[in-house]
């Protein structure tokens, strides 16, 4: 009998043990792996996360517009924000996210949701003791959503930044429509999401006061890469129209966002002083050329593959990156990478038999693990708008050799900065 309790003694003890360990491993998106690198890990602020909804009235409607007769309508944008917050004693930094995979317009790929866990109290309250935080806008690819990078954008709450993710109306998994929507709207909307956050510093709401928006980051991934940069004064190319007249059966409504357009050089933002571009596509569809280029004056910071399908990339990240000769610039290369240099890791759900593999390459790449990857890209943005948001002495996470397998670089574990290059140039005559 004294065995059989010392047994169950035992095997209780192990239970418990086992479900402690499970508690305190679960993994959540942007946790640091043991070779993360040490910008990688969170900050010293508590995170909040809420979700808003603007309205831009009476835009084009390019999908319906025909010919000359323009059709209008209203672009609901939701959007995500998280920011620094002051949470109660009973208040856990913890959320979880409503998901889905799949796409609206893809009858092989039915809408599935999910749900996953983040590192943030929802709706908790704003911390307002130490004045205003520099805001950062994130734009995702097509398909996406506003929630396809919370890694980086919880991580960088933790940091002292008010970030706002935006779901772009008829480019995300729920509601995808015509790429022409995307290719018109995509610069539009980041420029009246940041009016709207201007606006609501000066409103009711509890973030009033708390935005420095003359401190202003822009993250872009894909598709969103494409609206940052022009949003940043890559203006598109005369070129294009013959794509953009192509795809959507007319050209007027985009002439206003071209290089050579009077009208798009005075909408460039003074607010906006750091851009990171995640594989932003059309460059190889001459989205832009060596003119339009030249007007990117904001620092900016490149993530490419050097294997990337969808944006290319000798003639099509790297050739933005080699064109872009007015402004100081990096390009961050995962050697072997295709083109999620970006996501969260794959959902659990993804691995579901049966499911279109597009669920998972959504998230993954072949030859990367996209958690080291996450923690990568936490890393470098944390230096690169550390330096221009916030003045940090970061400097030395970017001076480094060019090829990481020469040698280590600062900040990285001994042996761990394998299979990446980085590259660095200033304005063209500095």
């Amino acid at each position: 009998m004294k065995n059989c309790f010392t047994f169950l003694n035992f095997a209780i003890t192990l239970f418990f043990s086992i479900v402690s360990y499970s508690q305190k491993t679960d993994f959540v998106y942007g946790d640091a792996l043991p070779d993360a690198p040490s910008l990688s890990a969170r900050g010293e602020y508590k995170v909040g996360v809420k979700t808003l909804e603007f309205t831009n009235s009476n835009q084009i409607d390019i999908l319906k517009s025909k010919g000359e007769q323009t059709a209008f309508y209203d672009r609901k944008l939701k959007i995500e924000v998280w920011y620094p917050a002051t949470l109660v004693s009973d208040q856990k930094e913890l959320v979880v996210y409503d998901e889905v995979m799949g796409s609206s317009n893809d009858p092989k790929r039915p809408i599935i949701p999910f749900t996953f866990q983040g590192r943030a109290a929802r709706d908790a309250k704003p911390l307002t003791t130490e004045g205003k935080f520099p805001l950062v806008i994130v734009s995702h690819g097509y398909l996406g959503s506003r929630l396809l990078l919370t890694y980086l954008t919880e991580n960088l709450a933790s940091k002292g930044y008010i970030v706002v993710a935006i779901d772009h109306m008829e480019s995300t998994f729920r509601d995808a429509a015509g790429f022409p929507s995307t290719l018109l709207n995509r610069s539009k909307d980041i420029i009246f999401v940041l009016n709207q956050m201007a606006a609501l510093n000066q409103s009711k709401d509890a973030l009033k006061g708390l935005i420095d928006v003359d401190q202003t980051g822009l993250i872009g991934y894909s598709m969103g890469g494409y609206g940052v940069l022009n949003v940043a004064g890559a203006g598109y190319s005369d070129n294009s129209l013959k794509l953009f007249g192509a795809l959507t059966g007319g050209s007027k409504a985009l002439e206003s966002r071209l290089g050579s357009n009077a009208e798009y050089k005075t909408s460039i933002d003074a607010r906006i002083k750091a851009v990171v571009a995640f594989a932003p596509w059309g460059m190889e569809r001459g989205v832009w050329d060596a003119e339009s280029l030249k007007g990117l004056k904001i620092p900016t910071f490149f993530f490419a593959g050097s294997q990337d399908d969808i944006s290319g990339y000798e003639k099509g990240i790297k050739a933005i990156y080699n064109g872009a000769i007015n402004t100081d610039r990096y390009m961050l290369t995962y050697m072997n990478a295709r083109h999620n240099v970006a996501p969260n890791p794959p959902p659990a759900e993804s691995l579901q038999p049966g499911l279109h593999i597009d669920e998972y390459y959504r998230y993954a790449e072949p030859a990367w693990n996209e958690k080291r990857i996450n923690n990568i890209n936490q890393h470098f943005v944390t230096a690169f708008l550390g330096i221009h948001l916030k003045q940090k002495d970061f400097g030395k996470y970017l001076n480094l050799p060019q090829d990481s397998n020469a040698k280590t670089w600062e900040g990285f574990k001994p042996r761990s900065s394998v299979g990446l290059e980085l590259l660095h140039a200033l304005p063209e005559g500095k």
